[in-house]
């Protein structure tokens, strides 16, 4: 049980340079004192993740937003305003209280207000910020619970605090306005269709930037078993084909689908929030599963079904040190 005393615990470990795992609504977070460099650099080390690799600062409330970010523009302030706290992630030009080892170097910060009271209690305690990715070894698949970040870190992270399992699932989405015209540079938790309800216009996706943000790899987000994308319709022939050439065969897809009786499946909703909260759990349990390949249904790219879509296209690309 989460009380006041260990709240004030997590954030004196926090003020002591300690690297905490804390729940947020869209995944669980590895955070230390984004002010403190030393604190934030064990963040990479913990995590095996490359330094240029940009971290997501968290606030306490949108008050803080111009200690860590400079020239905001008014749709900047729009978004704010309608989703934080909430699963937005806004990139925006840097003042120097945002570091290198937070930024990569870069001119831009990426900033959010999370909506977890476990996460905002932390963050008001402190009085600052948290640099804070999710709490996985890089690369590999978000944790959604506490136990998947001990499964994950074990006692390389100082203190976990257990806010149960998180209700978005999958990370926030990361608008950039830095330079002008909102571009998505991360689909997330927060669909483009309501982006573009507050702001009157079209917010396209920006597959290629200029601008590092944190999930942009080509591989990323990946299980250890090999994951192929399949359509709902080419399934089950196509895990057929696979058994046939002596594969142990898994179906990631929705729980309407028609699939043999002796066939692993791994069922999400058809709804795209629901198959966004339970994403990551099915992809950790296709790991334990024993399989060599899961095949993953691709759902519509309309509202979060498109970040599922990129989840999924991350999961399955070539990975590093593949031949």
């Amino acid at each position: 049980m989460l009380t006041p005393e260990l709240i004030d615990r997590a954030v004196e470990i926090l003020r002591r340079g300690g690297v905490i795992a804390l729940p947020t609504e869209t995944v669980y977070g590895l955070a230390a004192n984004a002010e403190d460099e030393l604190a934030v650099r064990r963040i990479f080390a913990i995590k095996g993740r490359p330094s240029t690799h940009p971290l997501i600062v968290h606030l306490p409330d949108a008050d803080a937003l111009p200690y860590w970010a400079r020239d905001i523009p008014e749709e900047a302030r729009r978004l704010a305003a309608a989703f934080w706290p909430g699963p937005l992630t806004l990139v925006l030009r840097r003042t120097p209280r945002a570091t290198d080892a937070i930024t990569g170097g870069q001119d831009t910060v990426a900033v959010r207000v999370p909506n977890h009271p476990v996460a905002l209690a932390v963050l008001r305690g402190l009085g600052g910020g948290l640099a804070a990715p999710s709490a996985n070894r890089f690369g590999r698949v978000s944790p959604t619970t506490a136990e998947h970040v001990r499964q994950d870190l074990g006692e390389d992270v100082d203190l976990i605090l257990d806010g149960g399992p998180c209700t978005v699932g999958i990370e926030s989405t990361i608008v950039d306005l830095s330079s002008g015209e909102p571009a998505i540079l991360r689909p997330g938790g927060l669909a483009t269709e309501e982006l573009e309800r507050v702001l009157g216009r079209p917010v396209p996706v920006r597959t290629a930037s200029t601008v590092r943000v944190s999930g942009s790899l080509e591989s990323h987000y990946a299980p250890r078993v090999g994951v192929e994308l399949v359509e709902p319709a080419q399934a089950v022939a196509r895990a057929e084909s696979l058994r046939l050439q002596g594969l142990q065969v898994g179906v990631l897809g929705p729980r309407s689908l028609a699939l043999p009786r002796d066939l692993q499946r791994f069922d999400i909703p058809e709804d795209p929030a629901g198959a966004a909260r339970l994403l990551y759990l099915r992809l950790r349990e296709a790991d334990v599963a024993g399989l060599d390949v899961l095949l993953a249904c691709l759902p519509p790219a309309q509202g979060l079904g498109l970040a599922v879509r990129d989840r999924l296209s991350r999961a399955a690309a070539p990975r590093p040190g593949d031949s």
